[in-house]
């Protein structure tokens, strides 16, 4: 009876076969298909293969024939191309929020939509050495349930904590919840923010969701659709280095001509970059001021100066005399 039962599922381990078995460079004969299927207990003979392939051709499977010094058959279009499943396999592997637990289990995944063949070389393009990973496996979740939260238009709550110079959790508000409006999740400088709106406050906040524990879903529906009616993300995340918060304000930078390519990696084609002379030209970019958007523009050393406003310039003075402060005790 088991061997009836596994004739009728030919099609299906054939099916496995060709997707497991075969890629342009690994034909598979019809002897070594017949060979294959007696391991699953299933008797096949030469002409009832050939009906079988032309069966899953007219299915819609591109499976190809192969004149080389054997005539052999192989699975041609998969749903993922080889490149796209690297891609895949690299931004899992980078992804620093994804624990290294996770990021295994989602790239042996991947590599079931190859060849095993082909699957050998995706493992050899994970590895990268010394890739710091986050530890907390449940930020793979906490994505989860706000997805979830922001498809059930609810409100949710949850634990924001700091990391203490002992390694150990700090709950910010004294462990008391935050209750937000979530409405988008974004990745920025390897790390994945929620941003949401605070009805308290009525600001649009983001949080760092591997900082965010114990999330409840809210029966209460979520507030701010007027504010995100027309919310930009990208526009948000350009104003925001590094998500650190600050006033934001329009800024005056004037930069060395070497550099105008980071300027619109940073800013984008749109923005507008005025020549000042030959070898300099200015820009207005619209920023959150922080500490992380002034250690950006020290970055550039003489190469990048904030022209104005005024305050600006004062917090730069400020930051970088600070430095040199420190400095000059040693």
């Amino acid at each position: 009876m088991a061997k009836e039962s596994n004739q009728k599922a030919k099609l299906l381990y054939l099916i496995k076969i060709f997707e497991e078995k075969t890629d342009q460079e690994h034909p598979i004969t019809i002897n070594e298909l017949i060979s294959l299927l007696a391991n699953f207990g299933i008797s096949a003979e030469r002409k009832s293969l050939y009906r079988d392939i032309e069966l899953l051709q007219s299915f819609g499977y591109d499976i190809i024939a192969q004149r080389s010094k054997t005539y052999g058959y192989y699975l041609a279009s998969r749903i993922f191309e080889l490149a796209e499943l690297k891609l895949l396999v690299d931004a899992v592997q980078s992804s620093k929020f994804i624990t290294h637990k996770k990021s295994n289990e989602l790239i042996k995944k991947i590599e079931s939509l190859a060849s095993e063949h082909e699957a050998k070389q995706l493992q050899r393009q994970v590895y990268v050495a010394n890739r710091i990973k986050n530890a907390n496996e449940s930020i793979y979740y906490n994505v989860d349930r706000i997805h979830s939260a922001i498809g059930e238009n609810s409100k949710i709550s949850f634990k924001y904590f700091d990391w203490t110079m002992n390694k150990e959790k700090a709950f910010r508000k004294d462990g008391e919840k935050y209750t937000v409006s979530p409405w988008a999740l974004t990745w920025d400088d390897e790390n994945y923010y929620l941003v949401a709106y605070e009805t308290e406050t009525d600001m649009v906040k983001h949080y760092r969701v591997d900082k965010m524990m114990y999330i409840d879903a809210l029966c209460e529906k979520r507030d701010g659709k007027k504010k995100f009616a027309e919310f930009d993300m990208a526009i948000y995340s350009k104003k925001f280095f590094g998500m650190f918060n600050g006033n934001e304000e329009t800024v005056t930078i004037r930069c060395h001509k070497s550099i105008a390519g980071v300027i619109i990696d940073r800013f984008g084609k749109d923005i507008t970059l005025f020549p000042d002379d030959a070898e300099h030209f200015k820009a207005n970019i619209n920023v959150a001021v922080s500490p992380m958007f002034l250690g950006w523009v020290f970055n550039f050393g003489d190469k990048m100066e904030i022209v104005s406003p005024k305050g600006v310039i004062s917090k730069f003075k400020e930051m970088a005399q600070g430095v040199v402060d420190k400095y000059e005790q040693v």
